[in-house]
Protein backbone atom coordinates (compact mmCIF):
# COMPACT_ATOMS: atom_id res chain seq x y z
CA UNK A 1 0.00 0.00 0.00
CA UNK A 2 1.38 3.35 -0.96
CA UNK A 3 1.30 5.85 1.97
CA UNK A 4 2.45 8.64 0.33
CA UNK A 5 -0.15 11.55 1.09
CA UNK A 6 -1.76 12.72 -1.76
CA UNK A 7 -1.78 17.07 -2.65
CA UNK A 8 -5.70 17.88 -3.49
CA UNK A 9 -4.61 22.07 -5.33
CA UNK A 10 -8.07 23.45 -4.71
CA UNK A 11 -9.69 27.16 -5.30
CA UNK A 12 -12.19 28.18 -3.05
CA UNK A 13 -15.36 29.06 -4.71
CA UNK A 14 -14.97 26.37 -7.42
CA UNK A 15 -17.89 23.68 -7.26
CA UNK A 16 -15.52 21.36 -9.04
CA UNK A 17 -12.90 21.70 -6.63
CA UNK A 18 -16.10 21.00 -4.05
CA UNK A 19 -17.21 17.72 -5.17
CA UNK A 20 -13.59 16.60 -5.91
CA UNK A 21 -12.87 17.37 -2.25
CA UNK A 22 -15.81 15.36 -1.04
CA UNK A 23 -14.97 12.15 -3.10
CA UNK A 24 -11.76 12.11 -2.02
CA UNK A 25 -12.76 12.86 1.88
CA UNK A 26 -15.26 9.58 1.12
CA UNK A 27 -12.49 7.40 -0.62
CA UNK A 28 -10.08 8.70 2.51
CA UNK A 29 -12.64 6.74 5.12
CA UNK A 30 -12.47 3.73 3.10
CA UNK A 31 -9.11 3.53 2.23
CA UNK A 32 -7.18 4.97 4.92
CA UNK A 33 -4.56 7.09 2.97
CA UNK A 34 -3.70 10.97 3.82
CA UNK A 35 -3.64 13.72 1.93
CA UNK A 36 -3.31 17.77 2.12
CA UNK A 37 -5.07 20.47 0.74
CA UNK A 38 -3.01 22.91 -1.02
CA UNK A 39 -4.84 26.72 -2.38
CA UNK A 40 -3.64 27.78 -5.73
CA UNK A 41 -4.78 31.39 -5.27
CA UNK A 42 -2.51 31.43 -2.18
CA UNK A 43 0.44 31.14 -3.55
CA UNK A 44 1.74 33.03 -6.95
CA UNK A 45 3.37 29.91 -8.58
CA UNK A 46 0.76 27.11 -7.44
CA UNK A 47 -1.62 29.98 -9.50
CA UNK A 48 0.71 29.90 -12.54
CA UNK A 49 1.34 26.18 -12.23
CA UNK A 50 -2.50 24.67 -12.29
CA UNK A 51 -4.37 27.95 -13.28
CA UNK A 52 -7.60 27.16 -14.51
CA UNK A 53 -6.87 23.16 -14.65
CA UNK A 54 -8.35 23.14 -10.55
CA UNK A 55 -9.10 20.49 -8.95
CA UNK A 56 -6.04 18.63 -9.41
CA UNK A 57 -5.38 15.69 -7.30
CA UNK A 58 -1.70 14.63 -7.09
CA UNK A 59 0.72 11.99 -6.05
CA UNK A 60 3.84 14.15 -5.32
CA UNK A 61 4.36 14.91 -8.95
CA UNK A 62 1.91 12.75 -10.54
CA UNK A 63 -1.28 14.12 -11.35
CA UNK A 64 -3.79 11.40 -10.73
CA UNK A 65 -6.75 13.42 -11.80
CA UNK A 66 -8.01 16.77 -12.45
CA UNK A 67 -11.42 18.38 -13.05
CA UNK A 68 -13.16 14.81 -11.63
CA UNK A 69 -11.93 12.63 -9.84
CA UNK A 70 -10.59 9.17 -10.87
CA UNK A 71 -11.29 6.87 -8.39
CA UNK A 72 -9.29 3.91 -10.43
CA UNK A 73 -6.54 6.08 -10.99
CA UNK A 74 -6.78 7.02 -6.91
CA UNK A 75 -7.41 3.01 -5.78
CA UNK A 76 -4.63 2.48 -8.41
CA UNK A 77 -2.46 4.20 -7.08
CA UNK A 78 -2.78 3.82 -2.96
CA UNK A 79 -2.84 0.03 -3.98
CA UNK A 80 0.75 0.32 -5.40
CA UNK A 81 3.44 -1.27 -3.72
Amino acid sequence: MNSAPLTLYYRHGCSLCDEMLQGVQAMQQELGFSFHIMDVDADPALEGRYGEWVPVLCAGETELCHYFLDQTAVRRYIAAP
